[in-house]
Parts: structure tokens; sequence; C-alpha cells
């Protein structure tokens, strides 16, 4: 495996534009396919939605996946086939585990105001598992200038649990000036949610710009003088696509 940093502007992302979502596609999604941009690691969707108020993604089927949400700004109402619902906005913490199926839709909560979510699927280590839904408030959980794991199996605090043995998302909200870690694994995609940062080998990061590093061992985020929020994948194992 090369020792790599691969820096992705927030530009160069694919993009879906209509009536009320505003989507920017870290990798190949739905009808946008580049074979040499597929996934990281295990990190497979990495979608950065803006929906309107009133859109929403109608019911739609899901098998074999790991579906993190992380809200930006506003709400998101979702529903799915095994009687789940929830309201997932800021500093609350989502996981959906499709399992052998599901079906669920996803909308703003609101009629009147934007809901911006990062949307992130991981496969599971193991298919054909019951279908799953967990959130969790973490606001008295999450700390300033220090990682947070959202999602795992790896790490015993974990906000919310995958089933994925070779994947953790990590949250860090950096004030200014002040560095935070980069894990050191064969795949981690940082991607700055918020603000500026910048990551060592990778230079200076805005909203919206990915770095993805590959073999490329422990690093260091400064954030600029408006601060950051890094949303950080540590994956040891590398997608299998069939």
């Amino acid at each position: 495996m090369t020792d790599t940093i691969d820096v992705r502007p927030a530009a160069s992302r694919f993009h879906t534009e209509i009536s009320w979502l505003d989507s920017w596609h870290s990798f190949s999604f739905s009808e946008h396919y580049d074979p040499r941009n597929t996934h990281h690691g295990l990190l497979l969707v990495h979608n950065d939605d803006v929906i309107l108020g009133g859109g929403a993604f109608g019911t739609h089927p899901h098998r074999d996946m790991e579906i993190v949400t992380w809200v930006l700004d506003g709400a998101l109402e979702h529903r799915d086939s095994e009687g789940n619902h929830g309201i997932i906005s800021r500093n609350i913490a989502q996981r959906m585990s499709a399992g052998r199926g599901i079906r669920h839709s996803e909308s703003n909560a609101s009629a009147s105001e934007t809901v911006h979510l990062l949307q992130m699927w991981v496969p599971p280590d193991t298919n054909g598992l019951d279908p799953g839904y967990e959130q969790r408030d973490i606001s008295g959980d999450i700390k300033d200038d220090e990682a947070f794991p959202l999602a795992s199996s790896r790490e015993r605090d974990a906000a919310i649990t995958i089933h994925q043995r070779d994947a953790t998302l990590w949250i860090t909200r950096l004030s200014a000036g002040a560095a935070g870690p980069i894990p050191d694994a064969p795949f981690v995609h940082v991607f700055v949610a918020r603000g500026e940062a910048d990551v060592d080998g990778a230079g200076p990061l805005q909203t919206g710009d990915a770095a993805r590093l590959t073999g490329a061992g422990a690093r260091t985020a400064t954030a600029g003088d408006a601060g950051a929020e890094l949303v950080v994948w540590e994956t040891y194992a590398k997608l299998r696509l069939t």
C-alpha cells in the first residue's frame, strides 16, 4: 500500500441540484460515476446535503449497509419500515442498520427552514443482520478540542454502535488555533464540515474540502481563525466492490 495524502477540494465533488435538494457527493453516487472515485477504505458514501423546507427523500429501500447521519443545521425526520421514528438535529448521533432489508424516508422536519446534514455509509462486517436503528443526544458528551467517537464498534465510549469492526467515525470541534489528532490507520478520510484547518502534509483545508490519507501515519490538524469541525473516518480495511 502506497503512503499517500490525496486532497479533494469541495468544488471537485459530484453535485446534484434539484428543486428541494442541493447535494455534494464525495464519491460516486446515483447517476454520478467515476471508477477512480468509488470509496476510500470502507467509506462508500459521504454526502453533504441541504434540504429545503418541506423537502424529502420518499420511502426507499436499503440492504446490508450501516448509514450514519450527522446534522449540521436544522432538523431531519426519519421513519422506517421497522416502526422507528426520530427527529435528528444538531448534536444527535443517528445510525440505521439496513441489515437484510429496510425501507425508510427522510424529510426536512420544518416546512420553512433548511436542514444541512452529512450522510455516510460503510458496509457491515456481516451481511443479513436484523435491521436496526439508534439515535443518541451527545450534547453533554462532546467536548471542544477533543476527538469524540461518534460511531464505532471499536471504541467502547462511542455514542452509537455500527456493525463494522474496522471503522470509527470521529467528530472533532477545534477552537481557533487549537490542534487535534488525526488517527493512524490504513485509510483515513478527513472532511472539514465547518471552518478551516491545516492538516499535516495536506495543507490548509476549507469547509467542504477533504483529505484522503492512505498509510500516512498519525497527523495533526490545526484550526484556523474561525475554528473547525472535522468529520473523520478511520478504517482498517478496504471495500471490496462486487
